[in-house]
């Protein structure tokens, strides 16, 4: 559906409208790693961190890294933790840490709604040698794309926005099946032991949710005008509003592979 571009606007929806991570996600992290409050965890292409700062209580320090600055500006304004830092760098950037912190420095490094922009098996690859003993790495995804759901309201919803950007949508931003599995057999040939865990959660949305998480899955260039997003809102409300109430079951699929 998108670029990866997030700068502008977009940042601010994003930091404002995609859903967050119930602690249950960060415990089952936690867990699978064996993480403790004298522990580094590396969240990579972090966004406005969403998952970081529930990460944040179970950490000794988290590292939010990801390479759009406007996102990391929306991060360290919505961030209180003290614990939290944030690195500006990509996926291509993570063999160059070995030389900054030096080999086993992290517990864990986490991955979640950015791993389709990236080259996972080299990051697989590359980011072994950071790991200690015991620590791993984590792709989450949280829930599917709002367009892409098994309800009427989100296949209403997918019709306005095919509608408005002038092309179906089918990016699954790799919640798909066929994804899951590409990911898990690429860990296992990079060394790492694989397993899942899964937390699942529901929600009611409300309209502009809806399409707040719309926009923040939008390049900047693909945003309505300002001035016509009032008249967009319009258009998603009479189409799912029918189909309330805009109820979500979301599943977060934590794949785990530990060194």
């Amino acid at each position: 559906m998108t670029t990866p571009a997030f700068g502008g606007e977009v940042s601010e929806y994003y930091q404002r409208f995609r859903r967050g991570y119930p602690p249950e996600v960060a415990d089952a992290l936690a867990a699978a790693f064996a993480v403790t409050h004298d522990d580094v965890v590396l969240d990579l292409g972090c966004g406005t961190g969403q998952l970081t700062r529930v990460l944040a209580p179970r950490a000794g320090a988290v590292l939010g890294m990801d390479p759009e600055p406007a996102m990391l500006a929306q991060a360290r304004q919505a961030t209180t933790e003290p614990n939290v830092s944030w690195l500006l760098g990509a996926d291509s950037d993570v063999g160059a840490l070995l030389s900054l912190f030096g080999p086993g420095r992290f517990a864990a490094v986490t991955v979640a709604q950015a791993l389709h922009w990236m080259d996972h098996e080299r990051l697989f690859t590359e980011a072994r040698p950071l790991l200690r003993p015991g620590g791993g790495l984590a792709v989450v995804t949280n829930g599917e794309p709002l367009w892409l759901q098994d309800t009427a309201w989100s296949a209403a919803l997918r019709e306005v926005v095919s509608s408005y950007l002038g092309t179906p949508l089918h990016r699954t931003c790799g919640t798909d099946e066929t994804s899951q599995a590409r990911y898990a057999d690429a860990l296992s040939a990079a060394g790492y032991a694989v397993d899942l865990r899964v937390v699942e959660y529901a929600t009611t949305l409300t309209v502009e949710e809806i399409v707040g998480g719309v926009f923040s899955a939008m390049s900047p260039e693909q945003l309505p005008d300002a001035d016509a997003r009032p008249a967009f809102t319009e258009r998603v409300r009479e189409a799912v509003t029918t189909h309330g109430p805009l109820r979500e079951h979301v599943v977060v699929r934590i794949l785990t592979g530990t060194r």
